[in-house]
């Protein structure tokens, strides 16, 4: 049974979506791209939607509305749906390749030992994809996202005039969580509540590979097949 996961963790603009595809080609792994999950449970919520979490009752549109203007879920509610569709991958004999999950301490502390449980330490490892403040700016302010799959275009002098996606065609947008004020509130939320995360890693003996995000994505991909060697 193939249950190996990958956890890609990086900061907001990092590559960790670019990375996560070119690896599940590579490898046949599970793209589990939390961000997409979380879409896909937003999608058409009205005034009232909510979900019951260990007796908690948590709306869909305060959530919804916390994601637009930057800050992070409630992280009972994102390990809520990141547990369930896991236990379906395992079924499935699905290898994982996780983007966005862990996002806090509290889900790490949650999530971990739940996949150890499931895969054995061995069989994790984290990838951390390094960028700088500066260049995470950058990048999450010029990119775009197309409307009918949201892939991700990244930013450059080929790409900046694009209007429409060059893998299915359709409009190209900038995501609202992308606007300069709200990617500076995440990046703020990813300093003080995600990357505590690393020492918690380190603490719970996963292997962690740390990797430069600053050079062309095929360059970091390759250097990122090293390390998963």
């Amino acid at each position: 049974m193939n249950n190996k996961i990958i956890i890609l963790l990086g900061a907001p603009g990092a590559g960790k979506g670019t990375q996560a595809e070119l690896l599940s080609e590579e490898l046949g792994f599970y793209h589990f791209e939390t961000s997409k999950m979380i879409r896909k449970k937003l999608t058409d919520i009205k005034e009232g939607d909510f979900e019951i979490v260990d007796g908690k009752k948590y709306s869909l549109l305060e959530e919804k509305n916390k994601k637009d203007s930057g800050i992070l879920m409630s992280p009972p509610l994102i390990n809520f749906w990141t547990k369930e569709k896991i236990k379906k991958l395992i079924k499935e004999e699905q290898g994982i390749i996780m983007n966005g999950s862990p996002r806090t301490l509290y889900e790490g502390e949650e999530l971990i030992p739940f996949l150890k449980n499931i895969c054995g330490t061995n069989n994790i490892q984290v990838i951390l994809i390094d960028l700088n403040e500066k260049e995470s700016l950058l990048r999450n302010s010029h990119r775009k996202t197309c409307e009918l799959v949201h892939h991700t275009i990244i930013y450059d002098k080929e790409t900046e005039k694009l209007t429409k996606c060059p893998f299915d065609g359709s409009k190209l947008v900038i995501r609202k969580d992308d606007d300069p004020k709200v990617i500076k509130v995440r990046l703020k939320q990813y300093k003080d509540r995600t990357s505590p995360l690393i020492e918690f890693f380190k603490e719970e003996e996963l292997k962690i590979s740390k990797i430069n995000g600053s050079p062309a994505p095929a360059v970091v991909f390759e250097s990122i097949l090293k390390a998963l060697k």
